[in-house]
């Protein structure tokens, strides 16, 4: 009877009781013809047999009480976000449509006010026919037309780019997105990141406010805009795919590879524009796609907001980047390297050199200690490491927490700037020379037969061209330094006192020498 009863659990509690009620009286029909049958009834144990009954059925009804499905309540909201796995983004992203996707359509028109289209002009490449007909006459040569995009960030005119964008420009033009055409100035670059800093002489521009890039997580939304194959205000959505990506695509010292990797389409054009979050900031500048066609093949690459305001802000306050230096040749820790090195596990990355009286040397890191932190930052990578530190400047104080010997250890360190001190350098002498530069390739350097230099490709109001220095002139030696990139004018010049000597040679392998001084 007992096991009856259970398994009617899940009827309603009236038809249970009328269960136990009929079973009931059926007992006591059967006990009460029993008693008529026999003379000699026990009635202690028929009460027990009823108590027994009554019990199993109460026991019965507590039981589907139990075990009844009770009825769900759920909250509108919560509804939501069961049939739409997005709802709980809503306040992130800020608008969604009807059927409560992700929607674009709001910040895409807003951030497309603050991207504009860069146009170029400069001299094409130095060929042998060239000079064979017109001699060193680069100023001659006709010019061909460039394209880039670019992202204003104050509304008194300043606009950030890549140096690719610009590099070589004779002639510098940004269109806005409501087509007004200004002529722009250069006032920085820095090819280690490749970006630069123009200016346009105008007030109340649209901007992008800078967003976080340390906060973007793998999967997140982000949207690029810029000027692919010169379609003007074009906007493409993808996902974050990686993040501190090296594609050693900026092949000279100082370079600093730490990408936003994703998705988003980019192409020939695309470079310098923005790459924003759905809350519509500005989270990286959009600089190279992987690609074996030229054209976008799946994968982009963004310069991340945290290294692009501090080189703006540098390039604005003093005209060339701070960079700061910790001193140190960092590896990858592999599981290969690990077991070579007698590593215990994968994590961080490898003192393998310092530099002599470097910042870390002085502070009391060796060679072989693995780099954990930096400040509160951990440290997987050469490449995030390389991104935290290019976010301090010379004289700034950082934790960095090493292991050694399997014990953690926490040094203070005091960085440093190219030329091993502490200050900030100010670029008013490279300024003065007037001369825009770019370093040599390897079919001029076995043409001329020399190992190093930089050329000029743009000459403006300077101690250059009051030299009688011309466009085309490549820089071999100043005051008796060799010069083998870009950022070697810059430390050379900030370094002199007085008269500047400079030794080189024209395309057409004319040598020359020219002099003057620095106030």
């Amino acid at each position: 009877m007992f096991m009856r009863i259970l398994k009617l659990t899940n009827q309603r509690k009236n038809n249970i009781l009328l269960i136990i009620f009929q079973n009931f009286l059926n007992f006591k029909t059967s006990k009460f013809n029993q008693m008529k049958n026999l003379k000699k009834t026990n009635l202690k144990n028929i009460f027990i047999a009823l108590i027994f009954g009554l019990a199993g059925g109460f026991i019965a009804f507590g039981v589907s009480n139990l075990i009844k499905p009770k009825d769900i309540v759920v909250e509108n909201s919560q509804l939501e976000q069961i049939n739409n796995p997005y709802a709980k983004y809503a306040n992130y992203y800020g608008n969604q449509t009807k059927d409560g996707l992700i929607d674009f359509t709001k910040i895409a028109p807003q951030a497309t006010e603050a991207v504009v289209h860069v146009k170029t002009q400069y001299h094409s490449e130095y060929d042998a026919l060239y000079e064979f007909l017109f001699g060193d006459k680069l100023d001659e040569m006709p010019l061909v037309e460039g394209t880039g995009s670019g992202v204003i960030i104050s509304p008194d005119g300043y606009i950030i780019t890549n140096n690719h964008v610009i590099d070589n420009a004779t002639e510098l033009k940004v269109v806005l997105n409501d087509k007004r055409s200004y002529t722009a100035k250069i006032i920085g670059r820095d090819p280690a990141t490749d970006l630069a800093l123009l200016k346009i002489d105008e007030k109340d521009l649209p901007v992008l406010a800078f967003g976080n890039s340390d906060d973007l997580m793998i999967g997140e939304w982000v949207l690029a805009i810029g000027n692919p194959f010169n379609l003007t205000s074009t906007v493409t959505a993808g996902i974050v795919s990686a993040k501190a990506r090296n594609i050693s695509i900026l092949d000279r010292r100082y370079a600093i590879e730490s990408f936003i990797q994703t998705d988003a389409a980019v192409n020939p054009g695309n470079s310098g524009g923005a790459l924003i979050n759905p809350k519509g900031e500005l989270i990286g500048i959009n600089t190279a796609i992987a690609s074996s066609t030229g054209a976008f093949a799946g994968y982009s690459f963004a310069v991340p907001a945290t290294i692009v305001k501090k080189v703006i802000a540098d390039l604005i306050e003093y005209g060339t980047v701070q960079r700061a230096l910790l001193g140190v040749t960092v590896t990858e820790i592999t599981q290969e390297f690990a077991e070579k090195n007698n590593l215990d596990n994968l994590e961080g990355v490898y003192v393998s050199e310092l530099t002599p009286d470097g910042a870390a040397e002085n502070a009391g890191i060796i060679q072989g200690d693995v780099v954990l932190k930096i400040d509160e930052a951990v440290i997987s990578e050469v490449p995030e490491m390389l991104e935290k530190i290019s976010q301090y400047s010379p004289g700034d104080i950082i934790s960095v927490t090493v292991k050694r010997d399997n014990k953690l250890q926490v040094f203070k360190v005091t960085l440093r700037n190219q030329e091993g001190g502490t200050d900030r350098i100010v670029s008013d002498k490279v300024d003065m020379l007037g001369a825009t530069f770019v370093e040599i390739t390897p079919e001029e350097k076995e043409k001329l037969d020399i190992e190093h230099g930089v050329k000029i490709t743009n000459l403006e109001e300077g101690k250059f061209k009051s030299a009688g220095v011309k466009t085309g002139f490549i820089v071999q030696f100043i005051n008796d330094k060799p010069v083998y990139e870009v950022e070697d004018v810059e430390e050379i010049i900030n370094n002199i006192r007085g008269g500047v000597y400079i030794e080189g040679v024209y395309p057409n392998g004319e040598v020359n020498y020219y002099a003057f001084g620095l106030k």
